[in-house]
């Protein structure tokens, strides 16, 4: 898959091929888009992406082609590529939240055949190549297919192989994940305000506290809880903000929120 098409250049579609072209396994990166502003945005980040508002162009001659529009918009826009597809050599990936496999496959069918199909939820820290994406393979793709898509994009991140019915729970941990991550970003920094430090400083100090608390977690492999117990002294002051946070709600809002972005 050296020569990779995305049709739709917005925001994710954007940061997809932004990052493919930091990559090194993808040679080539097309965008079709109906917004020239969008594709000279793309040009202006790398001249070597080749763009078009002719979905045509960009889909012929790719090895992988990546729907990256609207779920509203997914019957229109295949229509506009999907007579110059050859399915026996092109893989589809589509990056609709909530569509499901069959109704892409109702999409795509043409003369009773549908191409290798992948469906991808990534988030936006693919712009700075630390996705998660989460990706299903549909029944007919072949293992090859499969090991070289988590190749691609397991080096634009970290890439999880899940059945279809987990992503939308992967989509509400990840993608909108992120919001959730920022938004407590966004609280502490408020916090430390009120106690005196400049919102430059602030921002600086938890995001690095974020930072070092991930590595501290990958490196030992541990749990959350066990890296807590290390820092909470009886009696201490972190164990009484805990408990503030929790009668307030925190880990309760945490999993409420994460629920209510769940589509079952």
């Amino acid at each position: 898959m050296k020569t990779v098409a995305i049709i739709g250049g917005g925001n994710m579609g954007g940061a997809i091929a932004r990052a493919l072209t930091q990559g090194s396994l993808v040679k080539q990166v097309k965008v079709g888009d109906i917004n020239e502003n969008t594709l000279r945005d793309l040009q202006n980040f790398n001249n070597n992406i080749i763009v078009s508002t002719d979905n045509t162009e960009i889909v012929k001659e790719a090895d992988l082609v990546i729907l990256a529009v609207k779920p509203w918009l997914i019957e229109s826009v295949i229509e506009t590529f999907k007579g110059v597809m050859d399915y026996k050599k092109q893989v589809f990936m589509s990056i609709a939240a909530c569509v499901p496999f069959e109704r892409l496959a109702a999409a795509l069918e043409k003369d009773g055949e549908v191409p290798a199909m992948f469906r991808m939820i990534p988030n936006t820290a693919i712009d700075v190549l630390q996705s998660v994406s989460s990706i299903s393979a549909h029944s007919n793709t072949t293992k090859e297919q499969i090991d070289e898509i988590m190749e691609i994009f397991g080096e634009l991140g970290k890439a999880f192989l899940v059945p279809e019915g987990q992503l939308n729970a992967m989509m509400a941990l990840s993608s909108c994940g992120i919001a959730y991550a920022f938004r407590y970003i966004r609280a502490a920094v408020e916090g430390g305000v009120e106690m005196g430090v400049y919102p430059e400083v602030a921002k600086q100090v938890v995001a690095q506290t974020l930072r070092g608390a991930i590595d501290l977690m990958e490196t030992n492999d541990s749990h959350p809880e066990m890296e807590i117990d290390k820092v909470t002294t009886p009696g201490g002051t972190t164990i009484k903000g805990l408990n503030e946070m929790e009668a307030n709600g925190f880990t309760n809002s945490v999993i409420k929120g994460l629920k209510a972005s769940f589509i079952k």
